[in-house]
């Protein structure tokens, strides 16, 4: 007998063929678009996100092709809540967070999943590009699309409901399926930015939320090279942007080495300067299996994996890395896999 599954359709190519195969695989399927803004006019037009009128549109000519019932959530004020008040308060405490980690981990296995199931369903299934197999996430076989990043963060309970159709899929494979099924959304853009930045400006978004502080930029010896106005403004690792008064005295770019808010001072220094090789998390989440072999860790989305080790203590993580790695910024997620399966994840504290 066919599970009861809720489709999470964000108006891309992805999730509709995710529901199309869950469809054929003979489950009972019904479709749901999130409504995640207040004033969807206000966000950016075109394939940028889920948080379109048209994106909703898109979503619901996918389900009446597929033939599954199709309904819209209003999830704005959990979304506003928990994805981008969020985002405003870890840049306004000198952190870089994930918009897109968080929204999965909150709004689409968290909210989403916890309302399904209390309706009845048996699992939620996404356009996600990741593996799971018995409860076990891993990575796509498109490893330029590959999600598990993104979804290290859930529990090993909420990865128990989830379904994710594309596990096997390259997405030039998902492009074509789309198009043999009469999908319009076949040759849609990928979304891509913060989805509720409508203009991509992230600096002016927060600057409008946190207001402008003008604040000094130093270097390492404590120099005063050049101002801002306001700290949030501001990533680790960052190079363009900086605005600095006179170059460094060796001629080399400098970048963003530190953010401290509560001076509101942002401090710049040589690339080498970025190098760490142990970093220490908070929060660990362990959703994988014990044994572990080929140990390594990525620190952002889609960004270099290194070898690592880890050790647990004071109910965190220190990861040791094999080899240095540069723009580790606090509030981004660290995901430790075993080859290519997620064993878990946790919170980026500090690095050194």
């Amino acid at each position: 007998m066919g599970l009861r599954v809720l489709a999470a359709m964000s108006g891309g190519v992805d999730s509709a063929v995710a529901a199309a195969r869950i469809a054929e695989a003979g489950h009972d399927v019904t479709g749901v678009h999130l409504a995640l803004s207040a004033n969807p006019q206000s966000h950016r037009t075109g394939a940028r996100g889920c948080c379109t009128i048209e994106d909703s549109r898109d979503a619901r000519r996918a389900a009446d092709v597929i033939g599954i019932p199709f309904y819209i959530w209003d999830m704005a004020e959990r979304f506003q809540r928990d994805v981008v008040e969020d985002f405003v308060s870890e840049y306004a405490a000198g952190r870089t967070p994930n918009p897109c980690l968080r929204c999965n981990e909150k709004i689409k296995f968290s909210a989403v999943l916890d309302r399904a199931l209390a309706l009845g369903f048996d699992a939620v299934a996404t356009g996600h590009h990741a593996k799971l197999v018995d409860g076990v996430l891993s990575r796509s076989p498109d490893q330029g699309k590959d999600q598990s990043y993104v979804l290290g963060v859930l529990t090993r309970e909420q990865l128990s409901h989830a379904i994710f159709p594309l596990g096997d899929s390259t997405k030039a494979q998902v492009r074509d399926e789309a198009a043999r099924r009469g999908l319009t959304v076949a040759d849609k853009p990928d979304s891509h930015d913060i989805c509720f930045i409508a203009d991509g400006d992230t600096r002016g978004f927060l600057a409008e939320r946190l207001g402008s502080a003008e604040g000094p930029i130093v270097d390492q010896s404590g120099e005063v090279v050049g101002s801002h106005q306001g700290a949030h403004g501001f990533t680790i690792g960052q190079r363009k942007g900086l605005h600095i008064d006179r170059p460094a005295a060796d001629g080399r770019p400098r970048y963003v080495l530190s953010i401290e808010p509560v001076s509101n001072t942002v401090t710049v220094g040589p690339r080498a300067a970025l190098e760490v090789t142990s970093i220490t998390c908070g929060s660990p989440v362990w959703n994988g299996p014990s044994t572990v072999e080929d140990l390594t860790v990525q620190l952002r989305a889609h960004g270099e994996v290194y070898g690592c080790r880890f050790e647990e203590a004071g109910g965190g993580l220190r990861v040791d890395l094999d080899r240095p790695a540069t723009g580790v910024a606090a509030g981004q997620a660290a995901v430790l896999y075993s080859g290519d399966t997620v064993i878990g994840s946790a919170t980026i504290v500090a690095a050194s």
